[in-house]
């Protein structure tokens, strides 16, 4: 083994968690993957994996025990809305009784730094060209509510056994790791930027979901980061709790939005060719703007997003989509 600190990264086989694998490695950390691989890739873990459930207490306390790990990062979850509203149990199951067991197992093996993989989701209906963290809390899907249900724990666990907890709120994570080998790669993909560019392979039919919207072309605007630099975020708050920070809720994003159909121009200037699709009508609960306040994560957590302009998300995805089909088993 070795003396690096240990980082357990449950999750770490999916798309953002093996991202900030990457990250941990450069900076300086050794991560173990903690994944159940129900939706992750083994090929996308390069270091330890820890094969198990999170529900399975004792693979839990084995792998603490096992790799003495110092901190958390807590990546796994259910995250289909679409799903969470036809199935709820399922991810009050995975994602909060998930949660809770892990954390019962970091007050057993004494660890007390945890970062959180957070969404914007917890929001609800917000439609905003700034949202800051202070925006009530309104989730309209039980993924959002049980992401907000677990902020809520972590938020108990500080107060009540002095944990050190972040809980990072992404807004659209976006983008592949511009070294290559892994990126966004999910058998149901419902993403934006990801499902056009399958439409563009022949894969599956892509859709634009209203265009009567009050935007200067009568698309949504959504604000895009990329996924390295939510990764750098998730070293940067683990820094910080290792400096004695209490941690807190931050929203990751670029502070800027792009309409879909300038996503689709960019895939179209990137890849040469139009992205085949049809318009169909507004989805419900789709807000018109939803855009991050960044200013705490930036004041807080020093956190200035690099690889988020729109050229370099859809050149990476791209070129990790021209190659991905070939990583579709696990």
């Amino acid at each position: 083994m070795t003396d690096r600190p240990t980082v357990l990264v449950t999750g770490g086989a999916g798309y953002i968690g093996s991202h900030a694998c990457r990250a941990l490695t450069a900076a300086g950390y050794q991560p173990v993957v903690y994944d159940n691989l129900s939706t992750g890739h083994r090929s996308f873990v390069s270091g330890p994996l820890v094969t198990g459930d999170l529900l399975d207490g004792a693979v839990l306390a084995r792998a603490f025990a096992d790799h003495k790990v110092t901190a958390v990062m807590h990546f796994a979850a259910a995250s289909l809305v679409g799903e969470s509203m036809t199935d709820p149990q399922k991810y009050y199951i995975n994602n909060v009784q998930g949660t809770l067991s892990l954390l019962q197992a970091m007050r057993n093996a004494g660890c007390h730094r945890i970062v959180f993989s957070s969404t914007g989701a917890i929001y609800g209906n917000a439609d905003s060209k700034a949202l800051p963290e202070d925006f009530p809390c309104a989730p309209i899907n039980p993924y959002g509510a049980s992401k907000l249900m677990i902020e809520r724990m972590l938020a108990d666990y500080r107060t009540a056994y002095g944990f050190g907890a972040f809980c990072l709120r992404y807004f659209n994570a976006s983008g592949a790791d511009p070294a290559g080998g892994i990126g966004e790669l999910r058998d149901n993909e419902t993403h934006l930027i990801p499902r056009a560019m399958m439409a563009l392979q022949g894969h599956v039919d892509f859709a634009v979901f209203g265009d009567d919207y009050d935007t200067p072309d009568g698309t949504a605007i959504r604000d895009y980061i990329h996924v390295t630099d939510l990764a750098a975020a998730h070293v940067a708050a683990l820094k910080l709790l290792e400096q004695g920070h209490a941690g807190g809720s931050f929203n990751l994003g670029t502070g800027s939005g792009f309409s879909v159909r300038e996503i689709l121009d960019a895939i179209r200037q990137e890849a040469g060719r139009e992205v085949p699709h049809s318009v169909k009508p507004r989805r419900a609960g789709d807000p018109t703007y939803l855009v991050a306040d960044p200013s705490a994560a930036r004041n807080v957590l020093n956190f200035v997003p690099r690889h988020s302009d729109l050229p370099t998300v859809i050149r990476t995805a791209w070129a990790w989509h021209q190659k991905a089909h070939p990583f579709r088993s696990r």
